[in-house]
């Protein structure tokens, strides 16, 4: 497994991260979400992302669980607030102080830890002063109840703005989470020369693009079952990518990904490492299998040529335009 930094910060994180969104306390049994976080420790993986928002607060349940046993100081343990959770009352959504507060004491109880490495704002709440919400999370860092802080689809101005404020508040604000792909790059422009200019790193979200880069769907057909496709939770992010121009370039990789000596699964998360701004990719899993398929990803260097050959198999299907972060 290959090590980066997370932003400026003396934090390191495992290149490949395990994610729970979809799978965990709903697409899949226990037994089998447990056997895909044990094959993630078994391949070095030491980052595991959630949110309190999966499967309404049951997802940090489950992963909770499945590290309990193991030793925290070498696990970094990251969750997010801010979409609707519990009984989605008026305070139990947002970034204001109460929710934050309320929502990371109940985190910390469901992942059956004392403390969270990474505490992130799952969205941009422009209902809120942004002076409550980071001072929330100061609040936090200073009890000891979380060391870092971070954001989710964040725009540039938005990271600008939280980092100065951070600044102020003397609060380490080291990382945001957006979508990439290699069909999905609408943080390059913007998103990644702001968080260079204050030393935040990417943990990139659906490095295959929900599936789609690893050439499962194919051009024509319906779409297999069981999938992301098929799935409540995740079809509406998969069906910008189902678009039959999308699905022929797709199939275009396959050679390339022959070439690198990689499947076309392991070329997408080996793409993303790519991006010196990059310090992790999330990947989830339904079988224990696709773990140890897509953490060979870790330390894959691509030469130019290669890059090359992606651009060009992609190009007119290529998503860029950074007004598509998305916000509530």
């Amino acid at each position: 497994m290959e090590f980066r930094r997370l932003g400026r910060s003396g934090l390191s994180v495992s290149a490949i991260s395990y994610g729970n969104w979809i799978t965990h306390a709903s697409q899949v049994e226990e037994d089998q979400a447990l056997a895909c976080v044990k094959a993630a420790l078994d391949a070095g993986i030491t980052t595991f992302d959630t949110a309190d928002a999966y499967a309404n607060t049951a997802a940090e349940s489950v992963l909770g669980r499945a590290l309990a046993g193991q030793r925290r100081e070498s696990l970094e343990i990251f969750t997010k607030v801010f979409w609707p959770t519990g009984p989605k009352g008026e305070n139990d959504k947002g970034l204001g102080r109460k929710h934050i507060t309320e929502s990371a004491n109940a985190s910390l109880k469901r992942l059956g830890t004392d403390y969270l490495d990474l505490y992130q704002a799952h969205r941009f709440d422009r209902t809120v002063p942004l002076e409550e919400t980071m001072l929330a999370f100061a609040d936090l860092v200073r009890q000891g109840k979380v060391l870092y802080i971070g954001v989710s689809e964040w725009n540039a101005d938005q990271i600008t703005r939280g980092a100065a404020i951070a600044r102020e508040l003397n609060v380490p604000f080291i990382s945001n989470q957006p979508q990439y792909s290699a069909l999905w790059r609408i943080i390059e422009s913007q998103v990644v020369p702001a968080s260079e200019r204050e030393g935040i790193s990417q943990i990139v979200w659906s490095p295959i693009a929900q599936g789609v880069l690893t050439g499962k769907y194919k051009p024509g057909q319906p779409v297999p079952a069981g999938s992301r496709a098929t799935d409540e939770g995740g079809k509406n992010f998969v069906a910008r990518f189902l678009r039959e121009d999308v699905l022929e370039k797709v199939q275009l990789l396959e050679p390339i990904a022959a070439e690198a000596g990689l499947t076309m699964a392991q070329l997408a998360v080996a793409w993303v490492l790519q991006n010196p701004n990059v310090a992790s990719a999330i990947i989830g899993a339904s079988r224990p299998e696709q773990v140890t398929e897509n953490v060979k990803a870790a330390g894959v260097k691509l030469d130019a040529e290669i890059l090359k050959k992606i651009d060009e198999a992609l190009d007119g299907v290529i998503e860029y335009d950074p007004r598509l972060t998305i916000t509530p």
